[in-house]
């Protein structure tokens, strides 16, 4: 006999509709899948054999033969196991076809029959939907990301003989858990709040800007002078997620296995922090499996580099892409796939290997050779892609004790949205949402500069020898700066604060 049952499959960050069909027919017994499985799925059948043994009592004896169609895109991960099991079910006249009708199944097997999580299930949900399916089954762990795609019926699979019995009509599922904790952490994770940071007005100003605009953003300053805490600060300034942003967020962690058991829909803008010793993969993404990467799991965030010269130059150049593009292209043989990366970069550096040059507390100890090696590991193509350079000098003892508590995150985040809610009715109908995200063309349809502004650039442009790209990046930073301070026209004064935070630039390699 002949069982046909839905299921899903992810392919980056998206997922596709797989039909699963189980044939049983007499024979000796043998048990095939087809249809590019990899080796997750091709396991699959121990675990059903198990499971249904284990629950169900009986296990079809004879040829079994599933295909995993279309049989052209590979098939990865344990998800398939339920959908397997029905189908043998379904075969074996234990099941009826019509109760698993216009539904899709998703869920790894235990041996003992408990249905565990798998990754996706949120893209999978979205995919039934866009395919007019009516139902679907997640297990318990998946429930409440399952449950953020509207106009689609959700049910939490505890186990393989609770959904028999369910599909039987006999008993009705149990009601899912309640979550555990959010996947996104609140606003004051680490504890401080802009506030708490003494002194480094520059910097703090920097960081408001940066968040106004969405540009991207680099601290020079020797060890201990605030760079890291700065930075942490960060997602406490930015403007709320948009449901549209958070669900692209969602989705992402959703693809790679980091919301299981927790809730659904993440609120909070990601703040990701690799150390520089992480590999190509595990930044930008791929492997043999390929996953999102860093890059990807800061969409929508925020992707700090601390040490940035530390990392390998091979792996720097290739953030370039994102940076420009806002997504990630890996090529395999079967398939070619895009993850969306549009983060903000924030990155600190010491200003040589010892982190003391041009100190006026410590001398440095590192020779001519040294400093030039240690920062020519920066590109000019990469500093050109961030848009705010700035010097975090070390405080002194009058500031960390006696400077007065400046403006609390909370205050700067209102001025933040102000700005943002300014750029999105100037690109209203359009896919941006900041201005950093600015092509040529709409720079020079916005941008609205005063006659002494563009002298003033004019001149920066000959005397810093500035690159087309860093030009422009400079013109959005004063078009941010203008933004912040409520005014449609960019004049000299925000241009000239925009040249300031242009700290290579200015000062060459330091």
């Amino acid at each position: 006999m002949l069982a046909k049952i839905f299921s899903a499959s992810v392919l980056g960050v998206d997922a596709f509709i797989v039909e699963v069909e189980v044939d049983l027919s007499s024979g000796l017994p043998a048990f095939e899948v087809v249809g590019l499985p990899d080796t997750a799925v091709r396991e699959a059948k121990e675990r059903v054999r198990a499971a249904i043994k284990n629950t169900e009592g009986n296990f079809p004896s004879g040829r079994i033969t599933v295909n995993l169609a279309p049989a052209d895109l590979r098939k990865e991960g344990s998800g398939f196991d339920l959908p397997i099991a029905l189908g043998l079910l379904v075969a074996n006249e234990m099941l009826p076809p019509a109760a698993l009708a216009n539904s899709i199944f998703v869920g790894e097997l235990s041996l003992d029959g408990t249905i565990r999580p798998v990754p996706g299930v949120l893209p999978m949900a979205m995919a039934a939907k866009s395919q007019g399916i009516q139902r679907i089954f997640v297990p318990e762990a998946n429930f409440h990301e399952a449950q953020l795609v509207e106009d689609i019926e959700v049910f939490a699979v505890p186990g393989l003989s609770q959904l028999c019995q369910f599909l039987r009509g006999e008993t009705a599922l149990p009601p899912p858990k309640a979550p555990g904790q959010s996947q996104s952490e609140p606003a004051d994770a680490f504890g401080l709040d802009l506030s708490d940071i003494r002194g480094q007005k520059v910097a703090k100003r920097a960081l408001e800007v940066a968040a106004a605009g969405g540009h991207n953003m680099l601290m020079i300053g020797p060890p201990g002078s605030g760079k890291t805490l700065l930075a942490r600060q960060l997602p406490t300034i930015l403007p709320s997620m948009t449901r549209a942003e958070a669900l692209e967020v969602t989705k992402i962690y959703s693809v790679s296995g980091l919301l299981q058991g927790r809730e659904g829909l993440i609120s909070q803008r990601p703040f990701c922090a690799p150390h520089h010793s992480i590999s190509y993969a595990g930044l930008i993404g791929g492997g043999r499996i390929p996953k999102p990467g860093q890059v990807s799991l800061a969409h929508n965030g925020v992707l700090f580099l601390d040490e940035l010269p530390e990392f390998p130059r091979r792996i720097l150049e290739q953030l370039r892409q994102p940076l420009e593009d806002g997504v990630v292209y890996i090529s395999r043989a079967q398939a070619s796939l895009t993850y969306p990366s549009r983060f903000m970069l924030v990155a600190a550096m010491n200003p040589c290997p010892c982190g003391f040059y041009q100190d006026p507390y410590r001398e440095c100890t590192c020779s001519h050779t040294e400093i030039h090696r240690y920062l020519s590991r920066l590109s000019g193509p990469l500093l050109d892609r961030i848009d705010l350079q700035i010097n975090v000098p070390r405080l002194d003892y009058e500031e960390m004790t006696r400077a007065e508590a400046g403006e609390t995150s909370r205050v700067v985040q209102a001025r933040v949205e102000e700005a943002r809610q300014r750029q999105l009715r100037r690109f209203a109908g359009s896919n941006l949402n900041c201005n950093a995200a600015m092509n040529t063309r709409i720079l020079r349809e916005v941008l609205n500069l005063h006659p002494a502004g563009e002298q003033m650039i004019q001149a920066a442009f000959t005397r810093l020898q500035l690159s087309a790209r860093a030009y422009e990046r400079i013109l959005k930073v004063a078009r941010t700066i203008a933004d912040l301070a409520g005014s449609d026209l960019v004049e000299a004064q925000h241009v000239a604060e925009a040249l300031s935070y242009r700290a290579y630039d200015r000062h060459g390699m330091m």
